[in-house]
This record gives structure tokens, C-alpha cells and sequence, in this order.
């Protein structure tokens, strides 16, 4: 019972943060910086336990924290293309240090210093891209769609949770996660693509307040299709990365929810699908 008001309490306080944060968009981006720079620290931290790594844990983490704003900066329209290249001499210090550095595995140090990069810093960066839209010769932030993207892995998750215990008979992936069931995924994708639907009505009435980014109903409900099937991969990754460390939680910085990526996990394949499948809408 203590345990499920913890749990209780983390998450009213979480979903508060993550909503209010989009409101402003100095806020949404201060607080996913902050995210950025504590999951690649506890990713760096999780692999240098491994035998042979060792990952330069402040600067990977330096680096993550840097991209982040260097992608809101330029997506905002605050700064050009020139912001990314110390980003990119970074990368390359991370590469040649390996020369002089005499470690036992250099080729598992650059793999788990490069997955820190396009595992986490990459995906939490991509929101800028989402939030931040051209709308003639201005470049205006929106909520709606950056915001959406963590409702739907919400409701995908409260609803799968609820048909999972009542109706789960046929496991979705064994092998990594024996509690998932295929009945509890589909009856969380309904529900997503349904609220997918109301958020639409609601955007078109303009009850969400002004939308820069203006999607059909079976837009927004492709949408809600796309985070249900690649945030569930984006759970199933995370879970095979700790199978793989033998590890139960990856932290325990979130009390009764464990660490920064089983919070974040779904999140960060959910986030580039969402913004390729946005692109494509814009190219058909």
C-alpha cells in the first residue's frame, strides 16, 4: 500500500511537471534539457559497471545537454547551423581519445558513448522539432502535437494496463517482457486512437486555443497509431537494455518508478516516429 502511494504521488507530480512545462516554451525547454542531461548520466553510469567500459560520462553528458539546446536554438529560429559544429568537434574528441586513452575494449567505449547520443539526446531533441512550426515568415510555438505525443503514451499505458489485467491471455513479447499481452496493447491502442479523435474535434473548435499545425481527424489518429506501436517497441528496447545489464529499475531517482529511462523509455522512439510520420504527412 505505501508503495502504491509513492508510486501515486511521483506520477500526479511527473504528469503535472511534463504539462505545465509545454505552456511556455522556455519551460518546456529548460526541464527536457534537464531530462536530456540526467538519463544520459544514468545510461553512462549503467554501462561503465560493464567490465571492459569506460564512457566519459560528463562529457557525453555535456555533449547530450548541449545538442538539446542547440536543436531548440536553431529550430526557434534563435540561431543558425553554425551552433551544431561544437556539438560535432565533441563527437570527434570522443572518437580520437580512444587512441590515447589505452582502454581494455576502445570499440564498446565509442558504441555506448554514440548510443548515449542517438538513444537519448537525439530523441529528447527531436521535440523541438515538434513544438516549433514555420508559419509564414515567423517561426511561432505550439504545444499541441509535443504534448500530445506523452498523452497518448499515457493513456496507451493506463489503457493497456486495465485490458491487460482483464482480458491478457496472449503475451506480446515473453522474451523480454512476459507481463505485456496482446489484448492489453490493442485495447490501449484503441483508446489512444479514440482520444486521438477527441483531441482533433477539440483542436478544430479551437478549444486547444490556436493550432499552428492543423491535422484531419484520421491525421490525428494516425498519429496516436504511430506513438502506441513505437513507443511500445520504444518499452520493449528498454527492457531488453536492462535484461541485458541484469538489472530490475535503471535508477532511483523517480521513487516507486525507478530511473530516468524506465520514465522516458517509450518516449524515445515515440518521439522521432512521430516526427517522421508528421514530415511524410507534409510530402504526400
Amino acid at each position: 500500500m505505501k508503495n502504491f502511494i509513492v508510486r501515486t504521488i511521483t506520477a500526479v507530480f511527473f504528469v503535472a511537471a511534463i504539462v505545465t512545462c509545454f505552456l511556455r516554451a522556455e519551460a518546456m525547454i529548460l526541464l527536457f534539457a534537464l531530462v536530456t542531461g540526467l538519463t544520459v548520466w544514468e545510461f553512462s553510469g549503467l554501462v561503465n559497471n560493464r567490465g571492459s567500459v569506460t564512457v566519459n560520462r560528463m562529457i557525453s553528458t555535456v555533449a547530450g545537454v548541449y545538442f538539446f539546446f542547440a536543436m531548440a536554438g536553431y529550430n526557434s529560429g534563435i540561431v543558425s547551423a553554425g551552433v551544431f559544429i561544437p556539438y560535432l568537434i565533441t563527437l570527434i574528441y570522443l572518437m580520437v581519445a580512444e587512441l590515447y586513452l589505452k582502454q581494455e575494449d576502445p570499440v564498446h567505449d565509442w558504441a555506448y558513448t554514440m548510443l548515449s547520443q542517438l538513444y537519448i539526446a537525439l530523441p529528447f531533441s527531436l521535440l523541438s522539432v515538434l513544438a516549433f512550426r514555420s508559419v509564414g515568415s515567423d517561426i511561432v510555438y505550439t504545444w499541441h502535437v509535443s504534448l500530445s505525443v506523452f498523452v497518448f503514451l499515457w493513456i496507451n499505458d493506463t489503457g493497456a494496463y486495465i485490458c491487460g489485467s482483464l482480458l491478457g491471455k496472449h503475451k506480446l513479447f515473453p522474451r523480454i517482457s512476459p507481463g505485456k499481452s496482446w489484448e492489453g496493447s490493442i485495447g490501449g491502442g484503441i483508446l489512444v486512437i479514440l482520444s486521438a479523435w477527441g483531441l482533433s474535434q477539440l483542436c478544430a473548435t479551437g478549444a486547444l486555443g490556436d493550432c499552428p499545425l492543423v491535422l484531419s481527424p484520421l491525421e490525428y489518429m494516425g498519429l496516436g497509431l504511430t506513438v502506441v506501436i513505437f513507443g511500445t517497441w520504444g518499452d520493449l528496447i528498454e527492457s531488453l537494455f536492462k535484461r541485458t545489464l541484469g538489472i530490475k529499475d535503471s535508477g532511483n531517482i523517480l521513487p516507486g518508478h525507478g530511473g530516468m529511462l524506465d520514465r522516458f523509455d517509450s518516449s524515445l522512439l515515440a518521439i522521432p516516429a512521430a516526427v517522421v510520420y508528421l514530415y511524410t504527412l507534409t510530402m504526400i
